[in-house]
C-alpha cells in the first residue's frame, strides 16, 4: 500500500501559533498567512463535535451556554488536530485544525459586517 499523495487534511489550515490566553478563557490561533484569531472557550465547548455533546444535543440535554468554562488543556494530535480540555471536566473533543479555522471565519464574519455598516441617520 502507498502512502496517499497528499495529507489527509489541509496543511495550511495548521496554525503557526495556538496559545490559551486569559486564564483560558479563549484560544488565540495565528496562521502563515497572517490570518489571526481569538476562539472564546464558551465558543469552543459549545461547538464540540464529539460523540457525548452531540447525544446531548439529539436528546435536547445540551446546555445553551457556558458562560464559565475555561479552555485547561491543549493537546496536539497527529498534526492534524488537538484535543482540548474544559474547566467543567470535558475532556473528550478533537478539533481538527481545519474545524478551528472554519470556526474562527465564521464567528469572525459578525463582527466584520458589523464594522463595515454605514451609520444610518436617526
Amino acid at each position: 500500500m502507498n502512502p496517499p499523495d497528499h495529507p489527509p487534511f489541509d496543511p495550511e489550515a495548521v496554525p503557526t501559533d495556538a496559545v490559551v490566553s486569559r486564564g483560558g478563557r479563549d484560544l488565540r490561533l495565528t496562521w502563515a498567512n497572517g490570518e489571526a484569531a481569538a476562539l472564546s472557550s464558551e465558543t469552543l465547548r459549545l461547538r464540540c463535535r464529539c460523540a457525548w455533546c452531540t447525544r446531548d444535543r439529539f436528546e435536547g440535554r445540551f446546555p445553551a451556554a457556558f458562560p464559565a468554562v475555561a479552555v485547561t488543556t491543549i493537546e496536539p494530535l497527529g498534526g492534524y488536530a488537538v484535543n482540548l480540555g474544559f474547566s467543567d471536566g470535558h475532556a473528550r473533543g478533537i478539533f481538527p485544525w481545519v474545524y478551528l479555522r472554519a470556526l474562527a471565519r465564521e464567528t469572525a464574519a459578525p463582527m466584520a459586517a458589523t464594522s463595515e455598516r454605514t451609520p444610518q441617520a436617526a
